[in-house]
């Protein structure tokens, strides 16, 4: 008896915990698609380089997925919002001073968006995802629309074109 009390009380508290990380990332409209992984799990952000076929090393979050610079954002200023935002997540600031690996903290600096959230900027350009990015090494948002731009280790977006990339618009 002691070992199901003890194996229920294990799976209440999992799920528990697991209802935690979940829901509303603080940033409104309730969806986790318009944040970054260091929103939801309120710690610290992280960037990083990793080396990415045809377009040499570039910044990724903590997940290793590759982050974007957006031509219609100006310095210290986002752009992307709406429908925008939906495909191109916000990488959020999360708490206290950002972990880098590979990525020059001089570079490395937050806007404040226009619902007050915290943006990673590097070389004071908002940094995002690409949505249909889903696993680390992918870039299926570079030159998007002509306009998104993976970003290098040096804060200069990367404007290689990539083959066969099809996509076009935001």
């Amino acid at each position: 008896m002691k070992a199901l009390i003890a194996v229920v009380g294990s799976a209440v508290l999992g799920l528990a915990t697991l209802t935690a990380c979940g829901g509303d990332d603080g940033y409104g409209g309730g969806s986790s698609s318009s944040s970054s992984s260091a929103s939801q799990a309120g710690g610290a952000a992280k960037l990083a380089t990793a080396e990415i076929s045809g377009l040499g090393k570039v910044v990724v979050d903590g997940n290793g997925k590759t982050v974007y610079v957006f031509d219609k954002d100006t310095s210290g200023k986002s752009n992307c919002e709406g429908d925008c935002l939906a495909k191109w997540p916000a990488v959020a600031a999360g708490e206290g001073t950002p972990q880098l690996d590979g990525v020059d903290a001089s570079l490395v600096s937050t806007v404040t968006r226009s619902d007050g959230s915290k943006q990673l900027a590097l070389g004071g350009l908002p940094l995002y995802l690409f949505a249909s990015d889903t696993k680390a090494g992918e870039a299926k948002g570079q030159a998007v629309g002509g306009v998104w731009w993976v970003v290098g280790a040096d804060g200069k977006k990367i404007t290689t074109q990539p083959s066969g990339n099809g996509n076009s618009g935001y």
